[in-house]
């Protein structure tokens, strides 16, 4: 099992940090957690390519953690060139209207579609990706989820619960992958010491946490309930008994020199295991002691 971080920064422009996203290779599959802004650039800067993408799991519909979603769509039934499974895409409601309203028949990317299938140029380019015209229309293979369910992937699991963040406006989710090599909880966007979170991550070997803002510097409690703040985040993982906490979408004000150090310092205050300061192309250790490494 191998993990990637794509993507750990928020919706504010940076030329640092994508958006949102996470890659897990487990079983032969190639799993994607959200693709937010930039984090498909970050997928090719890691040696994928869209076609090795597998299954796409979205813990919730800010624009943020599913920018790149026509990308990855398009590019991997453009390369694909019918060679390949449609994607098997996971999320919230209404995960479904969003990709029916992007690719359908009558869809936002119809057009682009059509002349790929419809025009000589692009039937020839078809053949020679070696496809058999006529091309399919794009299917996603979408599933929508609720708290509590379970998506078996035969080699892996990944179970559902509820995270703490922009209610009733979308529905959110945290994500907890299980498998013989390993464990990951991914939290989504979650804020404050969410209960649920910490029974979703009890006892895996790695948490991703939401590491928005520094715990003080909140305009108000109902802020500090959707956005993840590093002491709550801290608690979360002491109480979750992980014995690696990853931070990321980090907001710029925290991530600097300094600053980053005494958070880090209030954290393992509280939290006894490894913490470890989430950046693009990081890849993360599921079990050990080894550190992370850039790719």
């Amino acid at each position: 099992m191998r993990l990637i971080l794509l993507g750990t920064g928020t919706p504010s422009p940076s030329l640092k940090r994508a958006s949102s996203g996470y890659l897990i290779e487990v079983g032969g599959d190639t799993i994607v957690m959200d693709h937010g802004a930039g984090a498909h650039q970050r997928l090719l800067e890691s040696g994928r390519k869209a076609i090795d993408v597998t299954h796409v799991f979205f813990s919730h519909l800010h624009s943020d953690h599913c920018l790149d979603y026509p990308r990855l769509v398009l590019q991997r039934w453009d390369m694909g060139a019918d060679r390949i499974p449609d994607l098997k895409v996971f999320g919230p409601p209404p995960i479904r209207r969003m990709t029916n309203l992007l690719f359908s028949r009558d869809g936002a990317f119809a057009p682009d579609i059509a002349a790929r299938i419809e025009h000589p140029g692009s039937i020839d380019m078809l053949i020679a990706r070696g496809g058999t015209p006529p091309r399919k229309w794009p299917t996603p293979d979408v599933t929508e989820l609720k708290a509590g369910d379970v998506v078996d992937g035969g080699k892996w699991r990944v179970t559902v619960a509820n995270a703490s963040h922009m209610q009733p406006q979308l529905t959110c989710f945290g994500y907890r992958l299980d498998s013989d090599e390993g464990s990951i909880c991914y939290s989504g966007d979650s804020g404050g010491v969410c209960r649920d979170i910490i029974a979703l991550a009890r006892g895996a070997d790695v948490l991703i946490h939401m590491t928005h803002f520094r715990s003080g510097t909140e305009p108000s409690a109902a802020y500090r309930a959707c956005a993840g703040s590093h002491i709550d985040v801290a608690t979360v993982a002491r109480e979750a008994g992980v014995p690696t906490l990853v931070l990321s979408h980090m907001l710029e004000q925290i991530d600097q020199p300094g600053i980053r150090e005494e958070i880090l310092r209030e954290m393992m205050a509280i939290f006894p295991g490894t913490i470890i300061w989430g950046e693009d192309l990081m890849e993360v250790p599921i079990r050990g002691a080894a550190m992370a490494r850039f790719l």
